[in-house]
Formats: structure tokens, sequence, C-alpha cells
């Protein structure tokens, strides 16, 4: 096969007419040659840390939606399956992405459960991470969320990224605000990686002490603004990722989007395409090809070099997207649960309190963190109720593997006037969370993610719109575009509600990951990330 267009050299920041030969899936010639070929040929765009089961879709169904926006390789952490269904959710995931062109490259996970403040599906031990990163699918150990277990020397955690170490695979960073000391000596453990800095100078440090910082710009954390001016002077040291990316999200567009963004910044080219293609396949080590004679040939074809429309994406020489279209084939999979809970009643969410004054979580639009704020409450017949005048809402989360009483707290900023809105995609450990204007509402909405065994939903009286997710509880045994289609008339409704949030189902998958600061629910209780440890909804 040869194809002719604009040549983007990334590593040796030219651009030039020419003519690309392939053979057997991989570059076998580059040559200079006039032609009136305007469109360009630049190696394809790489999400350096995604969590793809956030996508509500198995890998397969990922990359028929990746590929159709130039993305040809992942770094996929799969902690979510693996959370609930152990190795063996991460086996899953491997074999599920082999069956198509796309390129995943997943992780260990390194910390299932985050923690033990939660309950989770499955453990996953130092010895289960040897077995994992002796496996050559295994590309490198996974965020490693528990910051504090490297601080303060957890034996267990030091084996995990001595495990890495050995087997020469790279450590993913996690550790939102650390700075000073403490960030210096998390670094110095081997971690290499950080996806969670929320500000440009806790980025630069990190930068500073030779960390690689990825953008993340995702369905709900979003830093690509706090964090793009960093870009010019550390472009050899930065990576762009999602981390969470919902399906109606994914369908409008991927990386593709943070090159046009930051182009539109007027950021050189070259630097912009070697965040987005080069980085994460030198980091980690990728099989994927940079457009160099005898690579794997992996590379798209856009129509400009400012919004990077895909008009083709090859994966090892085989066409795999044209012009809007996808060529990666359906593949059958099976579905995989771990789903024990019964029907609830709507005693199991009651609280009975004469308390003046509680401990309230207040979401934030665009951001993982919370705050802890401290609210006068409602209370109904003793009972304490949804504030919807004040925007104080119940929220619970049930544990999904057993039969266990709700743990109850109180959020702001949901907006939601009537209904509820409840979900199975719970990081980290995905019980059901659920936040409800009624005790009423909110049983309704956590006895149809029980009835799903898994899912998404919006409730309010007798209207109920749901997303199935009987994968693992938390990806959908549909088509991405049906997912996406369904996705979006819940998002919908739930802004009907009253929800002022632009992503709420994804805001609200992130109120029990305690390892976010500051203010979390688990099934277990209320958690301040502060302290980290658990905290009285009552303020004394």
């Amino acid at each position: 096969m040869q194809i002719q267009g604009q040549i983007v050299d990334i590593l040796n920041k030219r651009i030039f007419s020419g003519e690309i030969t392939v053979e057997n899936g991989k570059i076998s010639s580059i040559i200079e040659k006039e032609h009136n070929v305007q469109d360009f040929i630049l190696p394809g765009f790489i999400d350096s840390h995604i969590h793809i089961e956030s996508s509500m879709l198995v890998p397969s169904e990922f990359a028929k939606i990746a590929v159709l926006h130039g993305t040809v390789a992942t770094i996929s952490d799969p902690h979510e399956i693996a959370n609930v269904l152990g190795k063996d959710g991460v086996y899953y995931m491997i074999e599920n992405g082999k069956k198509v062109p796309l390129k995943f490259h997943f992780g260990a996970p390194s910390c299932v459960p985050a923690t033990f403040f939660e309950t989770a599906g499955a453990v996953i031990d130092s010895e289960e991470i040897k077995e994992l990163m002796a496996h050559p699918d295994i590309y490198y150990l996974a965020e490693m969320m528990n910051y504090p277990g490297v601080l303060f020397d957890d034996e267990e955690v030091l084996k995990k990224i001595a495990w890495a170490k050995h087997f020469n695979k790279p450590v993913d960073g996690h550790a939102p605000g650390l700075r000073g000391e403490p960030i210096k000596k998390y670094i110095s453990a081997g971690i290499s990686t950080d996806h969670e800095c929320f500000s440009y100078d806790e980025a630069a440090e990190k930068l500073s002490l030779g960390m690689k910082v990825i953008i993340r710009e995702g369905s709900a954390a979003k830093n690509f603004e706090a964090l793009i001016d960093l870009l010019p002077e550390n472009f050899e040291n930065m990576m762009f990722c999602s981390d969470d990316k919902h399906p109606d999200d994914l369908i409008v567009g991927h990386i593709n989007q943070l090159c046009a963004r930051a182009i539109a910044k007027g950021f050189d080219i070259f630097k912009v395409l070697q965040v987005a293609c080069v980085n994460p396949v030198k980091h980690y080590k990728m099989d994927v090809g940079l457009l160099q004679e005898n690579d794997a040939a992996d590379f798209i074809v856009v129509e400009n070099l400012t919004d990077f429309k895909v008009k083709q994406t090859y994966i090892n020489g085989e066409l795999v997207a044209e012009n809007g279209k996808s060529f990666v084939q359906h593949v059958d999979f099976e579905k995989p649960n771990n789903f024990n809970t019964s029907a609830k009643v709507l005693n199991d969410f009651k609280i009975e309190s004469s308390a003046k004054t509680i401990r309230v979580i207040e979401a934030l639009e665009g951001q993982l963190i919370t705050n802890e704020i401290h609210c006068a409450p409602k209370i109904v017949a003793g009972n304490l109720v949804s504030d919807t005048e004040n925007d104080v809402l119940k929220m619970a989360v049930v544990n999904r593997y057993s039969n266990a009483e709700p743990a109850i707290a109180f959020i702001k900023n949901f907006g939601l006037k009537k209904g509820a809105i409840a979900s199975s995609v719970a990081h980290d450990c995905h019980n059901i969370v659920v936040v409800g204007t009624s005790d009423e509402e909110i049983l309704n909405a956590v006895n149809l993610i029980i009835e799903n065994t898994g899912g998404i939903c919006a409730v309010n009286s007798n209207e109920k719109k749901s997303l199935a997710l009987p994968v693992a509880g938390i990806m959908s045994d549909q088509n991405g575009w049906e997912a996406g289609r369904l996705y979006q008339e819940i998002d919908a409704m739930a802004k009907e509600l009253g929800s002022s949030l632009k992503a709420p189902f994804m805001t609200l998958s992130f109120m029990a990951l305690l390892v976010i600061p500051d203010l979390k629910l688990s099934d277990k209780g209320l958690f301040s990330g502060k302290s980290f440890a658990f905290t009285d909804l009552e303020v004394e």
C-alpha cells in the first residue's frame, strides 16, 4: 500500500510532501515526492491514561468510536473492573481488547481496593501484582493512589512498586495536591507520572522534580486550562489523557480535541504533537509506530493541523476508520458480574437525628475534589431529609456485593428539585451511589439499579430512564452509539430534574472516591480525605 500526503515528521520537526509505502503492517519506506495531495499524515493519537470502563463500554466497543478520532492506542488502567472482579477482570479487558486493532496497553492496578474504608469485590495483593507484572500484556504499574502508603513506607505498597521495578516497568502516580517534601518522597519511591495536578504551580513543581505531568480533560475532571501553559517549556515531559470519558463525550471527540485547543492557543505544532503522539510511546515502551521507516504503520490522515478532523486512521497498516465510518468489527463478549445485593426498603434510607448542624459534601463543577461545609439540616418527623430549597440533598452509598445497611450523607450543588439519580459506576469500588429529593425517590432509583444488576438511572415519580450495565455492573452490552444515546437521554432527564452540573453522572461517580479529598461517602460511612478517617455526619 502507498499513501501520499504532507508528512508530519514530529521527531525531526519538519513537514514535507511525500509518499509512504506499507508492507506487512509496517512502514517499508518514506520518501519525499511532489504531488497535489494536501492532507496531512501524522502518527496516531494516544490517550496516556484512561479507564476504558468509564466509557461504559468494553474495550472492543470503545475501539469502534476512538479510531474515528485518530486514536490508535491507549494506556489503560483496568482499575475499575479489578475492584469488581480482581485480576480476572484485568485479563478480561486484555483478551477483549486483543480482538480489535486498537492497541490497548493495560497496567496492573496498584490499589484494589483503593482503601480499606469501603467494600470492594476483590483484593489484588503484592503477590498478584507480581503475577500481573510478569505478564507480557501488562505494561506498567497503574496509578499508585495510596500515596499515604508510600509516604509512611507501607510494606505492601512498597512491594508492589518493587515488583514493577523488578520487571523494568514504569509506575504511574496519583497524588492530588501533594507538594514539598511529601512529593519528593513519593517521586523517590520510583513513581514517574501524575495526572492529578489541579494547578499550574503544583504541576510546575512536579515537573521540576522530574515527574511527567499528564494533562487531563475528561467528562468530569478538567485540568487543561490550568496546565496547558506549561506545555511550551515542558513538552518533552507532558502527555494528554482523558482519565474518565463517558460514551456521549467519546462520540464527539478524544485526544484530537486537546490538540486543536492547544494549537488554537498558538503553541508550536511539533511540541503539541510530541505530547499527543510521541511521549507516551517512549515512556511506556508502547508497541506503536511513530511514522518512521520500519515502524508499525500506525498513523492518521487529517484535513488540516488546526482542528485535526480525521479522514483516515490506520493501525498496523489496516484502514480502521474513514470519514466518520468505523471499520472495527463487532465481537461477541461475555458479561461477567459481581452483584449480590437484594432490593431495599424505605426504612433503609431513613436517618433519625436532632442535629443542629451537619457536615455536607460540596461537589464542585469539573472537579473530583470536594469541600466540607456545615449546614443546618431539614428534619421531618425526626428524620433528616433532602432540603431542595437550599440544595442540600440526601445521598446514599449501597453495598452491591452483599446485603448491608446503606451509608447516608448529604451533598450540595447537584441541584435536583425532584426525583433522584443513581449509578453503580462509583469509583473506586463501584457500589451504588444515589442522590435524591426524597427517600421514596432514592429507594426507587436504587432498586432500579439492583434490578438491572448495574447501571445508571434517573427517576421521578412514575417516569424512569436507565442504561443497564451488566458487564461487571459498570459496562454496557450495547454498542457505543446506543449506549451514548441512552446516556444522553438519562443525562438530559437529570438536568430536567434540576441538576445544573454539566456531567451530573460523572460527578456522582466520584462522590465515593475516598482518595480524592476532602469529604466523600463510602458504603461504610462519611470519610474525611484530610484526616484519612471516618467522620461524623453531625457536627458537635
